[in-house]
């Protein structure tokens, strides 16, 4: 490859591979990018509510956050009640949202079994309030 040479590769494409580490790295991936497609956004939607892996509905979680989309958001609150390293992922993604059920979601956070779900909610607020 030549040096600053971009290779094509299709994210969307990635979301379907059979192993799971590559939809992770894609997930993750889609959120990085300034801007998604519906198609992209409906598949980080529905793999981070079905996905049998823990790491990719966390990765689906981090990139629906970060594209701010509301679409996603019943996925991070789904999220929310995951696997700890999912709850702890899907808190910090409800930052660029509101409404009551960003608000209940971050109050029962404050009081998760996890120490780590609690500093991510006490991070979200302690920045939404400055």
């Amino acid at each position: 490859m030549i040096a600053g040479q971009r290779v094509g590769v299709s994210l969307r494409a990635l979301l379907d591979d059979s192993d799971l580490t590559v939809v992770e790295a894609a997930a993750w991936a889609c959120g990085e990018q300034e801007e998604v497609d519906d198609d992209v956004l409906l598949v980080l939607i529905d793999l981070g509510a079905a996905s049998s892996d823990a790491l990719v509905r966390e990765a689906c979680a981090a990139a629906l956050g970060a594209i701010g989309d509301p679409r996603g958001l019943p996925t991070i609150l789904r999220g929310c009640t995951d696997k700890p390293a999912v709850r702890r992922r899907a808190v910090l993604a409800l930052a660029p949202f509101d409404g009551d059920a960003v608000d209940a979601a971050l109050q029962a956070a404050l009081v998760d079994r996890d120490w780590q779900v609690r500093q991510a909610a006490e991070d979200v607020l302690r920045a939404a309030n400055g």
